[in-house]
């Protein structure tokens, strides 16, 4: 039975989601608001909670510390230990998944219809009673403590981490989630328990859920599963203030090719002109083998097998990012280009053609996210957390069609700064 029911949960998961996507906003009697997408055809319910704050809340000299605490929390809850709870889980065919990123904690929850009650119950233990038994805190430790040793020799994850901290500096932004190898070795369990009060709070909540439960049934679910949690957690981190000095710099590494990451000033998604900056980064490093950057680099100079730039939006800042991997005797030419387009761009803009092509990629490829209930779960909350409206899905594409040639191009004068693209070069680069 058991094996029959994660088959049927694993098949569920792979269902194509509805034509249309129609939610339903409410707010229960204890308070929660939350987004609703009531799907009756199977029976199976797609649950996902987001956190807002995420590693942005580590205190100073404990970085890592939520990163740790968010992979304790199934490992055991209330009178069940890791095993006892797995096994607990395993039976009722349920998933559960908790991850930190940033800005946000996320935990999801699928779970079929007819265990929907002692699916939610074994949540609800994860997310009041946390064990942190110092057993599996030795072990998530050691996990996490690998991870860092690896990253330690990786040119990409070393890039990624010097990038950071050279635009971030000391705000959170600046350094990996994962802490260092003398933060995480010195995080102690009520490290792990102030981490866990910071950020499982009902002040930064937000709530998706998808599937066969109506309202009336999901009110009080919800209600018995957070109503317990905190009113408030800790204070949101202050926003960052990046910095780009135009320069590029080099991280010596021996390696046969170097990783270099790039970026410049963003925007924010609430501006006016976020849809056009879209449109131009998509044109610019997005969008697979039809970017500027991609014919340039890798198609007429075959300098790369990929390079890639996009907006890179955060709760504290906003910035544009990409990446570049080439020989070390060929990375100096790779950079050059991408500065050299990045330039012709910002002066010249983007042509007609290459707008339409643009628009017809991002509409085409917008309905291929809501492919079952647990994506569009994800997405739901995922829209409340950066401030969309629930109309959101329905005009996101008149949104990404509406931007004009003009606007474009004004965009492109206005955002593109080639004066301030930095690159940060880990490798063994030649004429650097």
């Amino acid at each position: 039975m058991r094996a029959l029911l994660l088959a049927a949960a694993t098949w569920l998961l792979a269902l194509p989601a509805l034509a249309g996507v129609e939610i339903d906003e409410f707010t229960t009697e204890g308070g929660l608001t939350v987004w609703h997408v009531e799907e009756r055809s199977i029976p199976f319910v797609a649950l996902e909670l987001r956190f807002r704050g995420g590693a942005s809340l580590d205190p100073e000299g404990k970085r890592g510390v939520t990163n740790m605490m968010t992979g304790l929390l199934e490992d055991g809850a209330g009178e069940l230990d890791a095993q006892a709870f797995a096994k607990a889980r395993d039976a009722l065919a349920a998933s559960f998944s908790y991850d930190v990123r940033d800005d946000a904690l996320s935990v999801s929850a699928r779970f079929l219809t007819e265990n929907r009650d002692e699916a939610v119950d074994l949540l609800h233990k994860t997310l009041t009673e946390p064990r942190f038994d110092e057993d599996a805190i030795a072990r998530i430790r050691a996990q996490i403590v690998s991870g860092i040793r690896s990253d330690l020799k990786d040119p990409s994850s070393m890039a990624g981490e010097a990038f950071a901290a050279r635009v971030f500096g000391d705000h959170p932004y600046g350094s990996d989630t994962s802490g260092t190898l003398e933060s995480v070795a010195a995080i102690t369990r009520d490290d792990i328990i102030a981490a866990f009060e910071a950020a499982i709070a009902r002040d930064r909540l937000y709530i998706g859920v998808v599937g066969d439960i109506s309202r009336e049934e999901l009110g009080p679910m919800l209600d018995g599963l957070l109503g317990e949690l905190p009113e408030t957690g800790a204070p949101l981190p202050p926003e960052a203030d990046p910095s780009f000095d135009g320069e590029t710099r080099v991280l010596p590494f021996e390696t046969p090719q170097s990783v270099a990451m790039f970026g410049q000033p963003g925007i924010a998604f609430d501006d006016p002109d976020y849809f056009a900056a879209y449109l131009l980064s998509t044109i610019l490093g997005g969008g697979g083998f039809e970017s500027r950057l991609m014919e340039e680099v890798r198609e007429k100079r075959g300098l790369t097998y990929g390079v890639y730039a996009f907006l890179a939006g955060r709760d504290g800042a906003d910035i544009i990012m990409g990446s570049v991997q080439s020989a070390n005797n060929r990375i100096a030419e790779a950079i050059e280009v991408i500065r050299a387009e990045w330039s012709r761009l910002h002066e010249e803009g983007v042509t007609a053609e290459e707008l339409q092509d643009a628009k017809t990629y991002l509409t085409g490829a917008y309905p291929l996210r809501f492919d079952g209930n647990g994506p569009i779960a994800n997405i739901l909350a995922g829209m409340q957390i950066q401030g969309m409206g629930t109309d959101y899905i329905d005009s996101r594409n008149d949104r990404v069609n509406a931007v004009t040639l003009e606007q474009i191009n004004r965009v492109a004068r206005e955002l593109l700064r080639p004066e301030l693209l930095s690159f940060t070069v880990v490798g063994q680069p030649e004429g650097l």
